[in-house]
């Protein structure tokens, strides 16, 4: 069996390391140009260079997305950059445009290159003629159902991986190639910059009566028939690395960095069970509960059992389910019963909360006393960002993230 790559987003240095720390096998970054995710903070050159040495030191590896479809314009600058990145050693690229895929090619012949999900990949013709032109790993198109994927694999070339997503955001657009967003915004979802219109709520006007809205289904809030599910394909993990999927992907880098730490930390338990014992894996209750304690939208299967239809689409609203608060981060273990911790929503004395770290680690304690980085005490901590103490009757470590449950919260 090929090695199996857990994949995370990293959309800055900071959930880079919460990543890596958390168990990826590899991260995807981009650049602050010709990536598909304008809109997050993406990274510096410099942050980039740092991000490597961390990942490397932790045998851990660094993809860059230049998967946006290019217009002219776009190419300037763009083989300075590619230099720039083997310089800094990456370990591999993702492309989407072919302009793009042939500079790759021409300025650093040596690069690993991965052909990305926008490339709509559906078939071995398809993947085979990818190969001749360089490209090592192809991330398939959400499209493709688990058969579909065990008869591609099973006529790749022999150092051809596939790499594809196994959860978090779905585009309603084929292969995410998506024109609403342009249209209706000007701003180009294929070079990074989407405004996902597809989340918004629609109404049906008709042209007589313009000031009418009538809800496309009867909901008053109106209907939102373009908006998808997430995708979590955890319970099927044992099926897709067996369909020849090695490396599953999280789609996030606009997440948070407790989505980041959650959602790789819950699939590195489960590709470690099942790799321990392929035979006796099952998805535990445990791993699937840890994932709806982010904040997410109903899950969907996708497309692994053929047409995804009405059980991918959402169309009651576009809202998130938040069933915990992600309300700190330690930093800072200062003796045994004490933590110096950086708040994020409100707790107070008494709050059952929970933790977790890397691997196993993870329990529950009570709160039974609050304190300032200056030492005063107080019944509750409402300030986010803030630094203040916490004694815990468990065993904290630095870096563990904290949570409790909604209904605490309010």
């Amino acid at each position: 069996m090929k090695k199996i790559e857990l994949l995370a987003p990293a959309g800055n240095l900071e959930k880079l390391k919460t990543a890596v720390t958390y168990g990826a096998d590899a991260v995807y970054m981009g650049g602050q140009r010709f990536g598909l995710r304008a809109q997050s903070k993406n990274f510096s050159l410099e942050e980039m260079r740092e991000g490597v040495v961390f990942a490397h030191e932790h045998q851990a590896k660094v993809y860059v997305t230049l998967n946006i479809y290019a217009h002219q314009e776009d190419f300037d600058g763009l083989e300075d950059y590619l230099l720039d990145l083997a310089r800094i050693e990456v370990d591999a690229v993702i492309v989407s445009d072919p302009g793009i895929l042939m500079m790759v090619r021409q300025s650093i012949p040596e690069m690993e290159v991965h052909l990305s999900t926008q490339a709509n990949t559906t078939n071995a013709y398809a993947a085979k003629f990818w190969h001749q032109q360089g490209v090592k790993r192809i991330v398939t198109a959400r499209e493709v159902t688990l058969e579909e994927m065990k008869s591609i694999s099973g006529q790749l070339p022999e150092d051809m991986e596939i790499e594809s997503f196994v959860h978090g955001a779905m585009c309603m657009a084929y292969s995410g190639r998506c024109l609403l967003s342009n249209y209706m915004t000007g701003r180009d979802a294929n070079r990074g910059n989407c405004a996902q219109a597809c989340r918004w709520s629609y109404h049906l006007v008709e042209e007589k009566r313009p000031n009418e809205y009538f809800p496309v289904e009867e909901d008053e809030r109106g209907t939102y028939i373009l908006n998808s599910k997430d995708l979590c394909l955890l319970p099927y993990l044992k099926e897709y690395i067996e369909a020849g999927v090695t490396s599953l992907k999280i789609e996030g880098r606009m997440k948070s960095q407790y989505y980041v730490a959650t959602i790789v930390r819950a699939y590195r338990l489960a590709i470690d069970a099942y790799l321990k014992d392929p035979k006796g894996y099952k998805c535990k209750d445990e791993w699937m509960e840890e994932l709806r304690k982010v904040s997410h939208r109903d899950f969907t299967t996708g497309f692994l059992f053929g047409k995804a239809g009405e059980e991918a689409q959402l169309y009651q609203d576009n809202h998130y389910i938040r069933t915990h608060d992600f309300i700190g981060l330690v930093l800072e273990k200062m003796d045994e019963n004490m933590v110096l911790v950086e708040q994020r929503n409100k707790f107070c004395v008494g709050d059952t909360i929970e933790y977790f770290g890397p691997g196993s680690h993870a329990g529950k304690f009570t709160v039974t006393g609050i304190w300032s980085e200056s030492g005063e005490a107080m019944d509750c901590a409402p300030h986010p960002k803030q630094k203040i103490r916490l004694e815990t009757s468990e065993p904290l470590q630095s870096g563990d993230f904290l949570r409790k449950a909604k209904e605490m919260a309010e």
